[in-house]
């Protein structure tokens, strides 16, 4: 059984920075990309950015390049979006996802069809 949990969201101001973590269980291969992902009320759900979690290669949405930073430590099984410069317009709730190695041989890293998914967290910007 695969389980994703997320951590470290809150209110942050314009410019500010957080990160997000994401502990995840299971077999390696059942979440062979771990991805992010955001949805604001009364929006479609978006991806925000991914990485494998063999070889780190990272993928970003055009809206977050730049500022936002994905990575992964394999020993404590966890992912990590770090968060800066943010805008209003980041806030949203954010939702780890993984995808299992078949399915990202289907869709890759950015398709929207993760097999598993975290809660969610949420993320404010305001001042």
């Amino acid at each position: 059984q695969v389980q994703l949990v997320e951590s470290g969201g809150g209110l942050v101001q314009p410019g500010g920075s957080l990160r997000l973590s994401c502990a995840g269980s299971g077999p390696t291969l059942s979440r062979y990309v771990m991805g992010w992902f955001r949805q604001a009320p009364g929006k479609e759900r978006e991806f925000v950015a991914a990485i494998t979690w063999t070889d780190s290669n990272t993928y970003y949405s055009d809206s977050v390049k730049g500022r936002f930073t994905i990575s992964r430590d394999n020993a404590k099984n966890t992912a990590y979006l770090e968060m800066n410069s943010l805008k209003p317009e980041d806030s949203a709730v954010y939702y780890c996802a993984t995808k299992k190695f078949a399915s990202n041989v289907r869709d890759g890293p950015t398709g929207p069809n993760y097999d598993y998914w975290g809660q969610g967290i949420q993320v404010t910007v305001s001042s």
